[in-house]
């Protein structure tokens, strides 16, 4: 089967190279040019585990190109995945779909074969009924079905989330959308990934609600980690406590700093929107984004309090390990990082910093910070150390070396990635969440 995937980013890259890796032909259009030169010539425009290992093999194989040319991408298609940007429109905070409708719009004007469109964007309630309706003025001569395919993927692990998923959602109005859905995802049928079938409305509803409810789990568990630090429990325990029910269930209960990324805060604000639109609203949804945008820079005064507090800590430095928002990646979209650096910078604290992957897109975000070549250049006479990624490398640093390269023995661990015992017994001044 011929697949295009129109949009060549995170999701549109990740999902192409895995179709073409399933043995379907797959093209992958993109209006950025250079974006395409680059993938022309294996350099990936996002940095996700395997992916560029993934991309050489199938292009090697002959299984996936990629074009700036809509018309020539689609031609003979069977399915046209839309798989570009929805983010927050600016003013209201309602999801762009500007992207998508203009795709759409293309996509009518030079269909030359039946297809199914696929809207694999994160999109509102509705988003499909509009897609239609511009298929269909569209004056295209050929049977169209438009479906929703939301995608479940975590940056970082998003290959083998693509290839072993929890749950494939298809939502579509037609038999003959239902179809070619089938035969799209033959080869994970085949090795018994549940498929559920609904309406389209329902399918984008559940993408929303799904990133929602991970995002109350989040907020949940950072609320219960204050609540320790007050009363002396530890919300690592907690976390096991409660995690250990299956009606609960352990992911997502790692108290920090405060979720960010691509997907959480864009799509709680968009649900909200929608809820407000339809005057049902999510009062819990409203309070986990209020919370989650206030930790954020209370993790920053967290920073400030073990230098002195906010009035002592003019003229220090603090050295910041991780800006993006999750290891394995580098997307800086709403990380916690960018408030701690600005809570900090507006003290008056002198900002190093040091990423294994985000600093290129980290340098216009955090004028005022410095980046640094490794950990050890930042830790340099600073006067604390801020943990605010958990990636690996920050897992086994050379404390002996650390302690002698800052001014003070200060450690802030924002992601519990260290035992607070074991730091206190090799002389650092250690605080971390929800630890007491």
């Amino acid at each position: 089967m011929k697949i295009a995937m129109v949009g060549s980013g995170y999701v549109g890259l990740v999902s192409g190279a895995c179709f073409a890796d399933f043995g379907h032909e797959v093209v992958c259009i993109d209006k950025d040019q250079s974006k395409i030169d680059r993938l022309h010539d294996g350099i990936m425009p996002i940095y996700e585990p395997g992916l560029d290992q993934l991309v050489a093999n199938n292009v090697k194989a002959g299984r996936l190109t990629f074009t700036t040319d809509l018309a020539e991408g689609i031609a003979g298609a069977s399915a046209i995945f839309i798989a570009v940007g929805t983010p927050s429109r600016r003013g209201d905070g309602h999801a762009d779909l500007s992207f998508v409708y203009a795709v759409a719009q293309e996509v009518g004007q030079n269909l030359s074969n039946e297809a199914v469109i696929v809207t694999k964007s994160t999109v509102p309630v509705g988003t499909g009924d509009e897609v239609e309706r511009i298929l269909r003025d569209s004056g295209t001569a050929h049977r169209v079905a438009v479906v929703s395919n939301p995608e479940f993927l975590r940056e970082g692990a998003a290959i083998d989330d693509f290839k072993r998923p929890d749950r494939i959602v298809i939502g579509a109005e037609d038999e003959f959308g239902r179809e070619v859905m089938r035969e799209v995802y033959r080869p994970l049928f085949l090795n018994e990934s549940p498929i559920l079938f609904t309406g389209r409305r329902t399918s984008e509803l559940i993408k929303y609600a799904a990133n929602a409810f991970l995002a109350t789990k989040i907020t949940f568990i950072n609320e219960m980690a204050d609540l320790c630090e007050k009363v002396g429990a530890n919300v690592q325990d907690v976390s096991r406590g409660i995690g250990m029910d299956n009606r609960i269930g352990s992911k997502f209960l790692h108290a920090g700093p405060g979720y960010g990324g691509s997907c959480f805060p864009k799509d709680t604000l968009a649900l909200l929107k929608t809820a407000e639109d339809y005057d049902s609203p999510t009062r819990i949804v409203e309070a986990v984004v209020k919370v989650n945008e206030s930790r954020k820079r209370a993790m920053g005064r967290k920073v400030l309090d073990a230098i002195g507090g906010h009035d002592g800590a003019r003229g220090k430095k603090v050295a910041l390990l991780g800006l993006t928002f999750k290891p394995n990646t580098d997307d800086m979209r709403d990380s916690p990082a960018i408030a701690v650096a600005q809570t900090l910078t507006d003290a008056g604290v002198e900002v190093a910093a040091y990423d294994p992957e985000g600093m290129d897109l980290a340098k216009p975000l955090m004028p005022d910070v410095t980046m640094c070549s490794d950990p050890y250049e930042a830790i340099e006479d600073a006067d604390a150390i801020a943990i605010v990624t958990e990636w690996d490398a920050f897992r086994a640093l050379d404390l002996a070396r650390v302690k002698s390269l800052a001014k003070a023995p200060v450690m802030v661990d924002l992601r519990n990635i260290y035992r607070p015992d074991d730091m206190r017994e090799r002389g650092f001044a250690y605080t971390s969440i929800g630890r007491g």
